[in-house]
C-alpha cells in the first residue's frame, strides 16, 4: 500500500481524525471537536517517508515508507513478548529488549518501532495489502480506540 491509500483509509474509516503533514511525513491525531490545543492532541498513527528523525529504517530508499502505530501494552506484549524489567518502569527496557533481533530495514514485517517501541508503538515498512488486511487493520482500530479513550479521560479532567 502506498502513503495515499493508507492515509485515505485512516481518514475515511475513523471518526475525529486530524492529519498534519510536515516535512513529507503524516501525523494522525484524534481531535473530534477540532479544538484540542496542539500540545494536547493524541497522535495514534504516523507515516514517515524520510530519515530526518532516525536512520534505523533506511527510508531514503525509493518509495520507502514506515507506518507507525501506537497500540496497547497487552497487544504489544502478545506480538513481541513481555520484557523482563529490571526496575518497576515499563518503558525502561522495552526498546532495548531484543532490539538486535530486528532488521528495521525489512519490508512488510510488523516489529517494534526502533525508537518508540518502549511506548508500545509498532511499525511496518512498505506494507502489503495482505499484511494490511490480516494484521494492520486491527492494530489501527486498537490505536484509534486508545486515542478515543485517552481523549475522553483528558476531557473529563478539564
Amino acid at each position: 500500500m502506498n502513503e495515499s491509500e493508507i492515509s485515505q483509509y485512516i481518514t475515511e474509516t475513523f471518526e475525529g481524525v486530524d492529519v498534519v503533514v510536515a516535512s513529507g511525513d503524516s501525523f494522525f491525531f484524534y481531535n473530534p471537536d477540532r479544538n484540542v490545543p496542539p500540545d494536547h492532541r493524541l497522535m495514534f498513527v504516523t507515516i514517515v517517508t524520510s530519515d530526518i528523525n532516525d536512520q534505523f529504517s533506511n527510508l531514503n530508499r525509493p518509495s520507502a515508507l514506515r507506518l507507525n502505530i501506537g497500540i496497547g501494552k497487552q497487544t504489544f506484549y502478545s506480538l513481541f513478548g513481555e520484557p523482563s524489567l529490571p526496575s518497576g518502569r515499563d518503558s525502561a527496557a522495552i526498546s532495548d529488549k531484543n532490539s538486535s533481533d530486528y532488521d528495521f530495514t525489512a519490508l512488510d514485517q510488523i516489529m517494534p518501532h526502533p525508537v518508540y517501541g518502549r511506548m508500545f508503538w509498532v511499525c511496518v515498512l512498505n506494507l502489503s495489502d495482505v499484511t494490511f488486511e490480516t494484521k494492520v487493520r486491527q492494530l489501527l482500530v486498537e490505536a484509534h480506540d486508545l486515542a478515543v479513550s485517552k481523549h475522553k479521560r483528558q476531557a473529563a479532567r478539564r
